[in-house]
């Protein structure tokens, strides 16, 4: 580097350069380097954050259906809504497609057929709407449990779980007269049974994110994180 630059300052006399001036023209230019190294490790850097901050807000591919599970109250309507528009899917609410299909209420299907009978209905509906193309599917608080529908949504569908605690659900349902499982006894001591009956089941979900009394727009922010999380982790598995 030192015999190029004096080279590029030979005139028509050559230049002589006592050793004092050599060796600072030679430090100058391992200066000139260095800056130029740290200015491209610098540039490279910023371009690594980038594609980071580019990895984790880069919209999701979803191969399947996301299946919301969980208790009355767990706020899968709620987050089902947001989470389909800010994936750019459908949504769709299983127990209003049971209702359509069935051409009543779920209170009066239940009071009419009983729970067994709605239990199958609820099984032939979520098997059909989860041969549809993906779009985000709030499933009611007692689907999972069925061992065949769970098999289906297992298979067919990226499973997660809104788990909530018991004064988070009770102040959601308290005033609400619709559910027919809350009208057999005080609804805070149901909703404590059904917990105690139901989280074991619902923590063999894909994904369990929980469900707190913090708006809605932040819980929906934790699913979207923690489904790109679990499909990264697969991505990684297979290609391991």
């Amino acid at each position: 580097m030192l015999n190029r630059f004096l080279e590029r300052n030979i005139a028509t006399t050559p230049a002589t350069y006592s050793a004092a001036v050599r060796a600072a023209i030679a430090e100058s230019e391992d200066e000139r380097l260095r800056d130029r190294s740290l200015e491209t490790r610098g540039i490279m850097g910023d371009i690594h954050e980038l594609q980071l901050d580019m990895d984790a807000t880069s919209p999701l591919s979803l191969p399947r259906t996301v299946a919301l599970v969980g208790l009355m109250g767990a706020g899968k309507s709620a987050i089902g809504k947001r989470l389909a528009a800010r994936l750019g899917l459908p949504f769709v609410d299983a127990d209003d497609e049971i209702e359509r299909a069935a051409g009543c209420t779920i209170a009066e299907f239940f009071e009419r057929y009983g729970e067994q009978e709605f239990r199958a209905g609820e099984r032939r509906v979520i098997g059909r709407l989860l041969e549809e193309t993906p779009h985000v599917l709030s499933t009611g608080g007692g689907a999972y449990m069925d061992p065949e529908t769970r098999a289906l949504m297992k298979t067919r569908a990226l499973t997660v779980w809104l788990r909530a605690e018991l004064d988070v659900l009770f102040d959601r349902v308290k005033k609400r007269t619709h559910r027919p499982l809350l009208r057999q006894g005080d609804p805070k001591e149901i909703l404590a049974r059904l917990m105690q009956q139901r989280y074991p089941i619902y923590s063999e979900a894909d994904i369990v994110v929980d469900s707190t009394a913090q708006p809605a727009e932040r819980t929906t922010e934790q699913v979207i994180d923690a489904i790109r999380a679990h499909l990264q982790a697969q991505t990684t598995g297979q290609t391991a």
